[in-house]
């Protein structure tokens, strides 16, 4: 098996049946066998009808809420011009709404600052230009969470990242294990029940906040009730940059906004003790953070705005906005029911 850095796998939709034909369960399924059932279960939920969405298929309209600091679609940058990657965005747009498609219990994967056990070593591991170990695909060990081959959890083959969004398919209150299908990441997998946080069945996800690293730049879409895409803001933003020992890369993938802090209290690097904070932080993965401008002053007032938004790659990991930018994901968004796409 093989997983795409964790961003959005292909998909494969199985024989398609009438819109209004059902599948009753309860009456197919053979009940002399629990193996056989859960086979039944995977099937039946393949064979299910959903549209195959493509970007053609998503209508995406501005109207903004937040329309401080706005950039055009395209903008000039230094001797160059930038722009907003419709077509990217719109091609993640339809593979949302494909997976929505079909009643789903979804779940996000979490071991923020490792909290739920560090991970086992998988079968294949280096050490990265930060020293620490990664699996094969450049996925770190630290603050991630173990992804194992099916029946085979002796060792993991592969790391999940924190925040990566994935759905559950046969719960089970006896194993430790449990076994889910990727969302943002290719390939059904087994993983350990500590690091996998339920969402439930009835969640949607309306609110995408697109992060563009190539860019650098920040819009916030939501699905409206006629199935439309509606913009609603489009801002400078600067990413995370390749910095060792502290400072990483924004990762590029599909993410769940787990966790909000009205201040986030940072480190001056390779110390403990706190330099400042940057306001509104809503994080996505791991110690990212959608958050406003950073205040060197553990209580210094709020900044407003930087020079240095939407330039290049400066943050350690988050992604930094205009505070009242910042703000506005904070409060239009709701925790485990909102995204962060990350694209390049």
């Amino acid at each position: 098996m093989r997983i795409k850095n964790f961003f959005f796998p292909s998909i494969i939709f199985g024989i398609i049946t009438s819109c209004t034909q059902k599948v009753n369960l309860d009456q197919q399924i053979p009940q002399t066998d629990s193996a056989i059932k859960e086979s039944f279960i995977d099937t039946a939920l393949d064979q299910k009808t959903k549209k195959d969405w493509t970007a053609s298929d998503i209508t995406l309209t501005k109207d903004l809420l937040y329309d401080k600091h706005t950039l055009d679609d395209e903008y000039p940058y230094q001797d160059t011009v930038r722009s907003f990657q419709f077509d990217k965005i719109k091609e993640q747009l339809a593979f949302i709404e494909s997976f929505q498609e079909e009643a789903s219990t979804f779940a996000v994967l979490q071991n923020h600052r490792n909290k739920n056990g560090e991970a086992p070593l998988v079968e294949q591991f280096h050490r990265n230009a930060y020293t620490r170990i990664s699996d094969s695909l450049g996925v770190e060990r630290y603050q991630s969470v173990p992804l194992y081959a099916i029946d085979k959890t002796e060792t993991p083959v592969l790391y999940g990242r924190d925040g990566a969004l994935v759905k559950v398919l046969i719960p089970s209150d006896t194993s430790d294990y449990i076994k889910v299908k990727g969302v943002s990441f290719e390939g059904t997998w087994q993983i350990p029940k500590r690091y996998v946080e339920s969402l439930g069945d009835t969640v949607t996800f309306h609110k995408v906040a697109f992060v563009d690293v190539k860019n650098q730049n920040i819009l916030t879409t939501e699905r409206s009730s006629s199935g439309n895409w509606t913009i609603r803001s489009m801002n400078p933003a600067t990413s995370g940059q390749h910095k060792p020992p502290y400072a990483q890369e924004t990762p590029v993938g599909l993410f769940v906004i787990q966790q909000k802090k009205t201040k986030m209290y940072y480190y001056a690097d390779g110390t403990t003790k706190i330099a400042g904070y940057a306001p509104y932080a809503s994080r996505f993965t791991n110690g990212a953070y959608i958050h406003g401008v950073p205040t060197n002053d553990p209580k210094g007032a709020i900044i407003e705005n930087s020079w240095s938004l939407g330039t290049v790659p400066r943050s350690h990991m988050c992604v930094r906005n205009a505070s009242s930018h910042a703000k506005f994901i904070y409060d239009w968004t709701t925790t485990n029911q909102a995204l962060v796409v990350v694209i390049d």
